[in-house]
């Protein structure tokens, strides 16, 4: 049997990360850095605990890690269907299992050395998470899962992390006390990156989508239009922000009821404007190609039915044209996601606020509760846009 050598190679990174890279480390307060603890080290610490198990943690660690090397090792060959639901099952316990572990360890520093002391998740934990993470995909695709199965997997997986986090389990870790020390604006910096995602998609959606239909009927409005969308794309968004400043404050200027409505060279105006105008491209991109592939025959039919021209565009370029369309602003929204985390550094706030905050600080665990959310935010955003696309689907049979 032949596997594929790119994800062996991944294989051998988790087998790497397990053996020698640290699982977690500690440093006896926040400002200073950890000392990493190895996997084997960790089971050594917290094998007094659960010897009366009957089986020593080091133990029970060995073949967790050997379940993970047995678990890669079948997921990166040709397997048949009921190893891979074999390889789901165990890649799914692990990926929580590893969060557990490192809470577990961390209570424990807490109790044995200092209340002050810090243990941050190591490279150990998040290599062997990514590794997990493409098992259990690699395991949904062989299976040929379909959306509902892929949705509960994850969704399973989201909801026993989000348990280990709500039980309290993991509150010594470094995370869980930034999130502690956080906890009155967390909520708050969720809200406020949301809004800065809704208040960009609704215009980028309302003047993108007529545009994509504008460039699909008119030769000139394509090259007029595309090339300058194109440019933004290249402009850094540090960039795009300070650009837009000064034009806005000097509007809010010239215009003091502009700024009762929030316009002003900082805060929500120039990272929406700034953001919206970046998200444009996806959408009208795929808005043009999505007409576009609607069969000059079906447009013929509906003609030759005697529908008019809005009759055709909503009874059949519209429902044939909607996956793509759809894809387009699939790409727009999660593009939007992580650009929004930048708009922090204009006076926009949030979860970029947070983000910032910890590099500015050189607190690593601040930085990872800003940008966590952000790419849970990412995946469940992708998860409603492939149930939206499914949907949005023609029929089996009809022309595509």
């Amino acid at each position: 049997m032949r596997g594929n050598p790119a994800f062996s190679v991944l294989a051998a990174l988790g087998l790497g990360a397990v053996l020698w890279l640290p699982l977690v480390t500690v440093a006896p307060n926040r400002l200073v850095s950890g000392q990493g603890v190895s996997l084997w080290q960790v089971g050594q610490t917290l094998a007094a605990p659960v010897e009366a198990l009957g089986v020593s943690l080091p133990v029970q660690l060995l073949m967790v890690a050997t379940l993970l090397t047995a678990c890669l090792a079948a997921v990166f060959v040709k397997t048949p269907r009921w190893a891979g639901a074999a390889v789901l099952v165990l890649a799914a316990l692990l990926l929580p299992g590893l969060l557990a572990l490192g809470g577990l360890y961390a209570g424990q520093v807490s109790e044995t050395q200092s209340s002050l002391a810090r243990t941050a998740l190591g490279s150990a934990f998040w290599v062997m998470t990514l590794v997990l993470w493409l098992a259990v995909m690699d395991a949904l695709h062989r299976m040929q899962a379909g959306l509902a199965l892929r949705a509960t997997v994850w969704m399973s997986i989201g909801l026993c992390v989000l348990w280990l986090l709500a039980s309290g389990w993991c509150d010594q870790l470094s995370l869980m006390k930034e999130y502690a020390n956080h906890a009155d604006i967390f909520a708050g910096q969720v809200l406020r990156h949301l809004q800065i995602v809704v208040f960009t998609l609704l215009p980028t959606l309302c003047i993108g989508l007529p545009l994509g239909w504008a460039i699909n009927h008119s030769a000139r409005w394509q090259q007029w239009l595309l090339p300058p969308l194109n440019i933004i794309q290249t402009v850094p968004s540090i960039a795009l922000f300070g650009l837009l400043m000064v034009p806005l404050a000097w509007l809010a200027a010239a215009w003091p009821w502009l700024a009762t409505w929030g316009v002003s060279g900082i805060g929500l105006a120039p990272a929406v404007v700034a953001l919206t105008l970046y998200s444009l491209l996806p959408v009208v991109r795929g808005a043009q190609a999505g007409l576009a592939q609607v069969p000059v025959a079906v447009l013929d039919a509906a003609r030759g039915m005697g529908m008019s021209a809005g009759q055709i565009f909503w009874s059949a370029q519209l429902p044939l044209a909607a996956p793509v369309i759809l894809a387009g602003v699939r790409t727009a929204t999660i593009q939007t996601v992580g650009l929004a985390a930048v708009a922090a550094l204009i006076g926009a706030g949030g979860l970029g606020a947070i983000m910032f905050d910890g590099l500015f600080g050189s607190a690593q665990d601040l930085v990872l509760l800003g940008v966590l959310p952000i790419v849970g935010l990412a995946l469940l955003l992708d998860l409603g846009f492939e149930v939206l696309a499914r949907w949005a689907q023609p029929p089996s049979g009809a022309p595509a």
